[in-house]
């Protein structure tokens, strides 16, 4: 199977399962709603919504927003260069399936942004106002300012610092805070391959390359 055909399946396949997450979360709980997966009381299905960035960090309101989703699309316009180039310059395919989960998960979250205030209607805290799809009043929003989809959550340590702790004594700790869905996971894994393996193509690929202009220079 060629490396394009592998990629383009990597794309759709994160895209199709985080949508599918998406839109069975959005049309099924309340906001704030919890489920305990598999009744384990570290690990929940907690539906929340943000208008920023991955794990539910903000970036303002209005035009805030408005420029995170210009943003985004921009940034995953320059991606999808990038990753078209690699293919053709036949590089690592590990590095090209790295740049593709990351495509994937900025790709799933911009749909949110773009589409989700459109085709839904806005979510509640009590279950007769869970959001319906395509409403004939229209969606909670308009284009380019909805809101991000997210469930995961992992509070694996939940605890109190000891008082004589300084500062921070007697303050609640939490690990894992943040909620997040299945595009911020495929960009997180995405990022932490290029860091783990793949470094020397943003750091070291110019010296590879200077080192083989000059082994061939001092061959003549």
């Amino acid at each position: 199977m060629k490396k394009s055909t592998i990629s383009i399946l990597v794309i759709v396949g994160v895209l199709l399962v985080d949508q599918v997450v998406k839109f069975v979360i959005k049309t099924n709980m309340y906001y704030h709603q919890q489920i305990p997966i598999l009744g384990q009381d570290w690990a929940f299905i907690h539906f929340v919504e943000n208008n920023g960035m991955a794990f539910g960090i903000s970036l303002g309101e209005n035009y805030g927003k408005l420029a995170l989703s210009i943003f985004r699309i921009i940034t995953v316009i320059g991606l999808g260069w990038l990753i078209n180039s690699l293919l053709k310059k036949k590089e690592r395919f590990g590095l090209i399936v790295a740049l593709c989960l990351i495509f994937a998960g900025a790709m799933g979250n911009i749909i949110d942004s773009v589409f989700y205030g459109v085709i839904f209607s806005d979510s509640g805290f009590v279950p007769s106002e869970i959001a319906t799809f395509l409403p004939p009043e229209g969606g909670y929003s308009s284009f380019l300012h909805g809101k991000v989809v997210d469930m995961f959550y992992f509070p694996m340590i939940d605890t109190v610092w000891p008082s004589w702790v300084p500062i921070i004594g007697g303050n609640s700790f939490q690990f894992f805070r943040p909620v997040f869905n299945v595009a911020d996971s495929s960009i997180c894994i995405g990022m932490f391959t290029l860091l783990i393996f793949y470094r020397d193509f943003f750091s070291g690929g110019s010296h590879k390359k200077a080192k083989e202009v000059q082994e061939t220079a001092n061959t003549d």
